[in-house]
């Protein structure tokens, strides 16, 4: 009989009380600077061949935006955050500077890309490079506490894709040589090994005693996470072409809701496998090639009952966990998880428009353009935002051009902006009271309020 795993906890009080705008006590302040019109000026121009902006709602204009109150977590141990990949509204000092910042290794370029999020648990910050290797750092000064390639011995070193999760005192890496590692999250010593044969792309999903990872051709894995015996597994569709970088599984109440390439969404019942219902994320209309793609990037998210998934060929549901019954759709297509707080969502769109919509209907309440190109006006250089994530009343972004802005969520005010060592194309972690921005040169950067540990 394998042994009983004891669970990470992760206890998100949220308090009744809700604010408003008008209440805030932190609008005077400003994380990343000095506040200031949208940060990349410019009209929108949309990546479809036919021009398709989005819009508020306006029914909605006189809906007030209210969230619960910030609440401090001490971890953030798996991808997204939580199995459920829902975190609501997370905590920050009202003042933030660079507490450490470490090289975790090597970072992305032409042929090697790191898409694993640092995992935070029990005081430690474990990484993984475009190298795979996984590094465990103190979260209170940055000290590197261990480190260890899993690269194979017969293959040369690089790795585009996989991730880390953390549960039961133990690191879950995935890699792109299809290999899946439990680490003993003090040592670093490998605890089991498996091997399926196929590139992993996302980081594992541990939930129930299991860990879920979903491969490069369209399979989901359900593993023992004490043995790494497989439990079960089922073949969703192949699509032949698509993009770099794959979204993890969703857990919540017994089942797992599971994003494939194809633009499929499948929920099972996590005990034995058994389907439970489906979902396809794909447009109605084609305006071009590339909303052919039917890839599921954006993780799926699961509360309060109802799945919310994105896909990049733009459509965004809201499915009945239990049932299956899509509750609302909405045309925006996204490479980024949604956040959700409250009776809203925050999704950041493909055209680079950050939007807040309900999670009731999916309408619009209000949207702010953040920029697509750094050339506007010669639609050049493609900007890719990363995010958001929410914390102490602040939507958080990163880009791959180097900057990371902070964006009210009652309006969709910026509200400061920061330059980064590096491009940035992986979504920021808050843990503890700290923010972690990791840049595509492979700089973790620790940020938190002076004076705090």
């Amino acid at each position: 009989m394998p042994r009983r795993l004891k669970p990470t906890v992760i206890r998100p009080l949220l308090r009744p009380a809700l604010m408003g705008a008008a209440l805030l006590g932190l609008g005077a302040c400003s994380w990343f600077g000095n506040p200031e019109a949208p940060p990349l000026p410019g009209d929108r121009i949309s990546i479809l061949s036919l021009e398709q902006t989005l819009e508020a709602d306006a029914g909605l204009a006189d809906l007030q935006v209210r969230l619960p109150a910030p609440y401090e977590n001490a971890n953030w141990p798996q991808a997204g955050g939580v199995p459920s990949h829902t975190l609501y509204h997370l905590e920050l000092g009202d003042e933030l500077e660079e507490a450490w910042r470490v090289s975790i290794g090597d970072g992305s370029d032409d042929e090697n890309r790191m898409f694993s999020s640092p995992v935070i648990a029990n005081g430690k910050v474990y990484t993984m490079d475009s190298s795979a290797e996984v590094t465990a750092y103190s979260a209170a000064d940055g000290k590197e506490l261990w480190s260890v390639n899993l690269t194979p011995e017969d293959e040369d070193e690089g790795n585009i894709g996989g991730g880390l999760s953390f549960e039961y005192g133990r690191v879950f890496a995935t890699t792109s040589y299809g290999d899946i590692v439990a680490l003993d999250g003090e040592s670093g010593e490998t605890v089991w090994k498996i091997g399926l044969g196929v590139p992993l792309r996302a980081a594992p999903t541990i939930a129930d005693g299991q860990v879920f990872v979903i491969t490069f051709d369209s399979r989901i894995f359900a593993l023992n996470a004490a043995t790494g015996d497989i439990n079960w597994n089922f073949e969703g569709g192949i699509e032949t072409t698509g993009l770099l970088g794959a979204a993890s599984p969703a857990y919540d109440n017994g089942t797992v809701v599971v994003p494939f390439a194809s633009g499929e969404l499948y929920a099972f019942r996590a005990a034995n496998g058994q389907q439970a219902w489906s979902d396809q994320l794909v447009r109605r209309r084609l305006y071009s090639s590339l909303t052919s793609l039917t890839d599921i990037n954006a993780f799926p998210v699961i509360d309060r009952g109802v799945v919310y998934a994105a896909s990049y060929s733009g459509r965004m549901i809201a499915v009945d966990l239990r049932t299956g019954n899509r509750l609302w759709d909405q045309e925006i297509s996204t490479l980024q998880t949604p956040w959700v707080a409250g009776d809203f969502l925050f999704v950041v769109s493909t055209d680079g428009d950050l939007v807040c919509m309900s999670r009731r209907n999916g309408l619009i309440r209000w949207v702010r353009p953040l920029g697509k190109y750094e050339d506007p006006e010669d639609k050049r250089d493609l900007i890719i935002w990363t995010g958001p994530i929410l914390a102490s009343d602040r939507l958080i972004l990163v880009s791959n051009y180097g900057l990371a802005v902070s964006v009210s969520p009652y309006d969709g005010k910026v509200l400061g902006r920061m330059e980064l060592s590096d491009p940035a194309s992986i979504p920021p972690v808050v843990a503890g009271n700290t923010l972690y921005i990791l840049t595509d040169d492979a700089d973790l950067v620790a940020l938190r309020a002076p004076g705090a540990e």
